[in-house]
């Protein structure tokens, strides 16, 4: 028997009784023939090339979205499904106080009406090869940072090369398998992207963080762009208001069939970032330290956002997409932390590396790329905890956290391109532009206030920058006073200020603390950044030790935000007493929306209300059950950056949009679940029905043509 028969023997084996997970996020050009053997013993009927290599192949019209999501053509005019938490930050920006897209939803009647994003791109694979052999000829026996530079070297000599062919294409070189395998993927950019359809928030982000990584979901987890090029050439081109929607060869076929238990689903996506082969050191660290750290400082920068996103319209909408990006990997952390122990996931990792050590025990030839020293990447981990704890606290205190924080650290590292004459250094300045619609003074204060005090009491005293010191001799510890005084005194906040290269600039305030924390970060990187090379080395040893001991097993490599490929059934759980179902109807988001008096996460306007207590769905509902099905179920294997994928059934029709995962399986970054793990979709009739009844966009549907 084959060894590929005998894997597919083995998966059939595992869940001859049940319905069985199927592990794994697979590039699609070299897909393991054993993998997609199993996708059709499952349910795909599509030849395989209709995966990645045939002009109108699945791969060509999933897409990324913006760089952070996934996404999914389905019309021949350029239109763009992906999740509303997608376009979260898209929607926010087009919001005002008077014309609240977020709150009450959008709808471009007509192309005029479309509304461009500034530094938004959808992204097209074209093309995927392995490239190990030529970069290691490269690498071999230099530094990481030597590595990385000679990396970058051949991907703009690969990039040159396309673009004598394609002025739009570009290459990108990625590692996998930990570093023993480097892959250049071929891209073509579309920077040109508009919004042309989203539902309130109330019906795009249902549920909020209370339902957040819960099952069960209601919520409408999509929005709609588009996706516009050259009149000339079909090809990219900067927003222009001469550019008219792009026209695809081919794009995904919308179904209104559905689904049943177990049948076949798939999702193609580009999945952002997976530590699957990670030691148990690294999980260990992990759970203790970044986790654990982002926990505790988002705890306190929520409640601040929070407390002022309440008081006003304009502050709730400056901060918005910041508190849901803060609180979706704030409570995503809990989750892994509380799936970590459960499972007791360090205690099997290190069974595991048992094995490998006795593995490689019994080899009587050396080979030094499996070769792991598991004491040393004990000690190493170890050794790392303290610049580990300390780099994380820095990174949730001060980058990105206020706007004097961001503006004393870009005015410093040189991010603030100068302004004047490039002849004359002398004259030349640094300047903020008007950002002051974006930030709330207040909050401003106060969230910079006990971001510095939370760092001062969770690091070594080794790592605080010099402005503690100040701190204490002038102000007694009082970070509300030295927040005031700094605010007062600085000229980083004024409006206009010019900053020239001048010792008056170097005596600013806000300029001293930026100067202070970056001197104190790069301080955390040396004690980090040798200890950290030397940990790479280790995981990279364990991975390639994995994959050897387990060679007749097709392995993937972790999510690094390529496309890949996930495959599975459609499916419940059950956990204790718990029978999950395998999708939520129209009737239990209703019985939600009669809470929302109570629960702001459950509120909805009474048209919702209405529409989803309607009493026929039309060609809407699902022909299994009668019901209007809302979210569903499958046991794919997804992640962050996932968000938006297109959901497949085993004739390559969109049945729906992947959006979330289940609080009993957070740590399916590290730790993949066999029988807890799921991908939550939204139904795309669901999200049909909503662009129908409450949008009205007949000529979106017309164009979309489900079937």
């Amino acid at each position: 028997m084959k060894k590929t028969t005998l894997l597919i023997a083995g998966l059939l084996a595992l869940g001859s009784t049940s319905m069985h997970a199927d592990e794994g996020m697979w590039t699609l050009y070299n897909l393991p023939n054993a993998v997609y053997e199993q996708m059709v013993a499952e349910g795909f009927k599509l030849p395989a090339d209709m995966l990645y290599s045939s002009p109108n192949a699945i791969s060509n019209y999933a897409i990324n979205f913006s760089g952070f999501c996934s996404g999914v053509v389905v019309s021949p005019d350029g239109l763009v499904f992906t999740n509303h938490h997608c376009g979260f930050s898209a929607i926010n920006a087009h919001s005002t106080v008077e014309h609240d897209y977020m709150l009450n939803g959008f709808y471009a009647k007509n192309y005029a009406e479309e509304l461009p994003n500034e530094n938004m791109f959808v992204s097209f694979m074209k093309n995927q090869k392995d490239v190990t052999a030529r970069v290691n000829k490269l690498i071999n026996g230099k530094t990481k940072e030597q590595a990385d530079s000679l990396i970058d070297v051949l991907t703009n000599q690969m990039t040159d090369s396309v673009k004598n062919i394609d002025k739009s294409l570009h290459v990108n070189i990625d590692a996998f398998y930990e570093g023993n395998k480097y892959y250049a993927t071929t891209y073509q950019d579309f920077p040109d992207v508009r919004l042309v359809f989203t539902v309130p928030k109330s019906m795009g982000k249902f549920g909020g963080e209370t339902d957040n990584w819960m099952w069960p979901r209601q919520t409408c987890d999509f929005s709609v762009f588009r996706i516009y090029a050259d009149p000339k050439t079909n090809g990219p081109a900067a927003y222009s208001k001469d550019n008219v929607p792009y026209h695809p060869e081919h794009w995904a076929p919308v179904s209104l069939e559905g689904y049943k238990d177990k049948d076949f689903a798939m999702t193609v996506g580009y999945p952002g970032s997976t530590s699957r082969y990670l030691s148990s050191y690294g999980i260990k660290q992990r759970r203790d330290i970044e986790n654990t750290t982002r926990i505790q400082a988002r705890d306190i920068k929520l409640a601040i956002m929070k407390k002022y996103m309440d008081m006003n319209e304009k502050t709730r909408i400056q901060y918005e997409d910041k508190y849901v990006t803060a609180a979706n990997y704030w409570k995503n952390s809990m989750g892994m932390n509380k799936c970590i122990d459960s499972t007791g996931l360090i205690r099997q990792k290190a069974e595991y590396e048992a094995r490998i050590q006795k593995w490689l025990d019994a080899k009587k030839v050396k080979d030094p790329s499996v070769d792991v020293n598991f004491p040393e990447l004990s000690k190493l981990y170890t050794n790392s905890n303290e610049p580990s704890l300390a780099a994380n606290y820095w990174n949730e205190s001060f980058w990105k956290v206020t706007e004097m924080f961001k503006r004393a650290l870009d005015l410093t590292r040189g991010a603030i391109e100068p302004q004047g004459p490039k002849d004359n250094p002398k004259k030349q300045y640094m300047q903020f532009k008007d950002n002051s619609d974006e930030w709330n003074l207040a909050l401003d204060k106060e969230m910079t206030a006990a971001m510095l005090k939370n760092y001062a009491e969770h690091v070594p005293a080794k790592y605080l920058p010099d402005v503690y010191s100040t701190i204490k001799k002038s102000f007694g510890n009082d970070y509300k006073k030295y927040t005031e005084w700094l605010y007062a005194k600085s000229k980083l906040m004024e409006k206009d200020h010019k900053f020239y290269n001048d010792d008056k600039t170097l005596k600013d305030p806000g300029v001293q603390l930026g100067l202070q924390l970056i001197v104190a970060y790069q301080g955390i990187l040396k004690d980090l950044t040798g200890k950290s090379d030397s940990i790479d080395n280790e995981e990279k040893k364990l991975c390639e030790a994995k994959v050897q001991m387990e060679m007749d097993m097709p392995h993937y490599s972790d999510a690094n935000f390529t496309m890949r490929l996930s495959y599975g059934q459609v499916g419940g759980y059950m956990i204790g007493n718990f029978d999950s179902n395998y999708y939520t109807t129209a009737e239990s988001i209703v019985e939600k929306m009669k809470r929302g008096d109570k629960l702001e996460d459950y509120k909805a306007e009474p048209i919702m209300m209405d529409l989803m207590s309607a009493k026929d769905f039309g060609r809407y509902t699902d022909k299994t059950t009668g019901k209007m099905q809302l979210c569903f179920l499958t046991n794919n294997d997804i992640t962050g950056g996932n968000s938006g994928s297109p959901m497949f059934d085993g004739k390559g029709r969109l049945i729906g949009l992947a959006f979330d995962g289940n609080w009993d399986s957070l740590a399916s970054d590290i730790y993949f679940d066999r029988k807890l793990a799921r991908c939550i979709g939204v139904d795309i009739r669901f999200v049909l029905y909503l662009m129908d009844k409450w949008g009205h966009s007949d000529r979106l549907l017309k164009e979309i043509n489900p079937q």
